[in-house]
């Protein structure tokens, strides 16, 4: 863990986590929802993320492992943390009911409408959309802690790592922050209240990152280092195949998804090499 980086590595996941002010005001300004643009967007994160997983963290969990437990041993620490990075994101996402859970695909909002500031006719409905928009905001703010430390201790070891770890969640951040802002904007007609709600529920990415460096700062060690390194990347490969990825092909048209996941693969590919 490299402390000198601590200040990179708080701005980077606040960037992060805040992406999904973005997704607030573009579902207020925009003509129209781009399908297409947002499929590509995910289908590249999503490359991104496996990509620097993979060849990277995993790498790198099992060096820190290697030196205190040897090496036959932190190999079956690095692939028991990785999978137990995917069981804590599982478990996440099971205790938020699907209908609620703003990972789980819907039919695209009607932006036209929600600018017209047009509200529900029935107060019932109105209700049943502020709450659905409130419980978003909730089932992200749960999602994003992980995320957030995730992308923190990336970028606290290495900040070319970090950074674009931070680019690709953001990217998938940036739709969240639709599904909170707007419902409540519809249930409300208040763009404040729904902006409020979408930063918040980002915020706690940067919190649930800050509190794990908190946490686990009195007892870092190789091991813990290494085993929260593989942890990470099991988080972000179950991101990447349970909402990046089937969200892409929703709404993608053709091979355009697989080809998005590629480029983002040598993207990351290239920027690591360079940079090294």
């Amino acid at each position: 863990m490299n402390e000198a980086n601590l200040g990179i590595a708080i701005v980077v996941t606040l960037f992060a986590g805040l992406s999904t002010a973005i997704g607030s005001a573009v579902a207020f300004f925009a003509k129209r929802t781009n399908h297409r643009l947002l499929a590509i967007a995910l289908a590249f994160s999503a490359g991104v993320m496996l990509y620097v997983s993979f060849t990277e963290i995993l790498g790198k969990a099992h060096a820190s492992l290697t030196g205190p437990l040897g090496d036959d041993l932190a190999a079956w620490w690095t692939a028991a943390a990785f999978f137990g990075g995917m069981a804590v994101i599982a478990v996440i996402d099971r205790l938020v009911p699907q209908e609620e859970n703003p990972h789980e695909t819907r039919d695209p909002v009607d932006l036209a409408e929600v600018r017209s500031g047009r509200r529900p006719p029935d107060p019932a409905r109105a209700a049943k959309l502020a709450r659905m928009g409130k419980l978003a905001a909730l089932a992200i703010a749960i999602h994003n802690f992980p995320e957030g430390m995730a992308t923190f201790f990336s970028t606290l070891d290495d900040p070319t790592v970090g950074i674009a770890i931070a680019i690709a969640i953001a990217l998938h951040n940036i739709p969240e922050g639709v599904s909170v802002s707007v419902p409540l904007y519809y249930a409300t007609g208040n763009r404040m209240t729904a902006f409020l709600w979408s930063v918040l529920s980002g915020l706690a990415e940067p919190v649930g990152a800050l509190l794990g460096y908190f946490i686990l700062k009195p007892y870092f060690t190789p091991q813990i280092e290494g085993a929260l390194f593989a942890a990470v990347a099991g988080i972000m490969v179950f991101v990447s195949l349970d909402e990046l990825l089937p969200t892409a092909r929703e709404y993608g048209q053709g091979h355009e998804v697989i080809y998005s996941l590629i480029a983002g693969m040598g993207v990351m590919a290239m920027s690591l090499l360079l940079l090294r």
